[in-house]
């Protein structure tokens, strides 16, 4: 089968809508639910980043795609106690690639809401166990377990979109599409990132460990499947804040910073211990984390509210506490798909943690975001690629 027919396109109007080759069979299978425009948009994007990730570090990974950009993306590396309460993930066992959609979908919960899944591997029954409790559009996978498969042929009540996509496909090397009854082409981007990406250290400070290596991979390879302006916050092996299609570089990052802020105050001693109600869904009570975290946090405990979604009322995180928490942070590594243009952007970043940094380089004001990056000890390195994403 070389085309399949959609409901739409991006809106209900757009008609008629399809996917199909100009030769040659599809390289993907819908096994269960009818997905639409968007989200073969997400599963396709998706699936290059997980197996691009896989590639690159040899771990299982997994993306969490919301509107063409990735909200998470991570390798399969275990979860300890603070990582399965944190991301309110089922007791073990977790299979290595169950861990890299768990630890993807709790880079940004609230963003990750009704996302497009995408796995580097087949589809076990443990990711698939990962898979079912949370609102989500579909996942695709180069195959999927019998066990697995069962078992997310039940989400939606039955019509959550499955897609198996051929592991062996190679998309030809030019690409093309339309935009006001013009067509545009290009090169397909097959740019191969790995160590030796990271090769030029600009920097005083020369230093990058093995994890900040493996890191920066995993913020620059998420950066290639991200719209641009893009940067990327990464720890652990898991990207913990993605700032996309931003117009302002400064903007990106601190988009980016925040959300990787939201990610470390949710392991907050406080934030582990609310005393939520054993009724309360999923998304309510991520939706009462992020607003626990942040400057609103009256909203969601004023009298009244709190009770619906806890046991009792908690004491809410005060200023001094989230700041001392934040100040704490350390050995995160950042991306950026082009340059820094000023040195306000390794400020912002420095706010979270930052201690290595890759970007291309290449602005008229690299001496002053050398500078700014030496004054803080921060290794920096010069990828001389651009890694824009439209």
């Amino acid at each position: 089968m070389n085309e399949l027919e959609l409901k739409y396109g991006c809106n209900p109007n757009q008609k008629p809508s399809r996917i199909f080759m100009e030769t040659g069979p599809l390289p993907v299978e819908v096994l269960n639910g009818k997905p639409g425009y968007i989200n073969f948009l997400d599963a396709l994007n998706g699936y290059q980043l997980a197996r691009e990730l896989k590639e690159a570090t040899n771990h299982p990974a997994a993306t969490s795609f919301k509107h063409v950009s990735p909200a998470g993306a991570a390798i399969g590396l275990p979860l300890d106690e603070t990582d399965i309460k944190m991301l309110f993930a089922a007791p073990p066992p977790h299979s290595p690639l169950a861990c890299a959609y768990i630890r993807a979908r709790g880079a940004d919960r609230v963003s990750s809401y009704g996302d497009w899944a995408a796995l580097s591997d087949e589809c076990d029954e443990e990711t698939a166990l990962a898979l079912a409790p949370e609102v989500s559009d579909g996942v695709i996978a180069p195959g999927f377990t019998d066990k697995a498969l069962k078992i997310l042929k039940n989400k939606r009540k039955g019509g959550y979109n499955i897609v198996s996509i051929d592991p062996g496909y190679n998309p030809r090397s030019l690409e093309r599409k339309d935009v006001y009854g013009i067509t545009f082409e290009q090169g397909r981007n097959d740019l191969k990132i790995g160590k030796e990406t990271l090769q030029n250290i600009v920097t005083k400070n020369k230093n990058l460990p093995e994890t900040a290596t493996r890191d920066l991979l995993i913020s620059l390879i998420t950066l290639k499947y991200t719209q641009s302006n893009s940067v990327c916050y990464v720890y652990g092996g898991q990207a913990i804040g993605v700032g996309a299609g931003q117009q302002s570089r400064i903007h990106c990052t601190r988009l980016a910073g925040a959300k990787a802020d939201c990610w470390r105050l949710r392991r907050h001693t406080k934030v582990m211990e609310l005393p939520f109600k054993p009724n309360i869904s999923r998304p309510e009570r991520d939706n009462a984390i992020d607003l626990y975290i942040s400057d609103e946090s009256d909203d969601v405990l004023r009298d009244g509210a709190w009770q619906e979604i806890f046991t009792e009322q908690p004491t809410a995180m005060t200023k001094e506490e989230r700041q001392s928490w934040l100040a704490a942070a350390s050995g995160i590594s950042l991306g950026s798909d082009a340059f820094f243009p000023f040195g306000d952007n390794i400020e912002r970043a420095k706010k979270s943690g930052v201690a290595y940094i890759a970007q291309p380089g290449g602005s008229i004001r690299d001496d002053n975001v050398i500078e700014t990056c030496d004054k803080h000890s921060i290794v920096m390195a010069f990828t001389n690629t651009r890694l824009f994403h439209h």
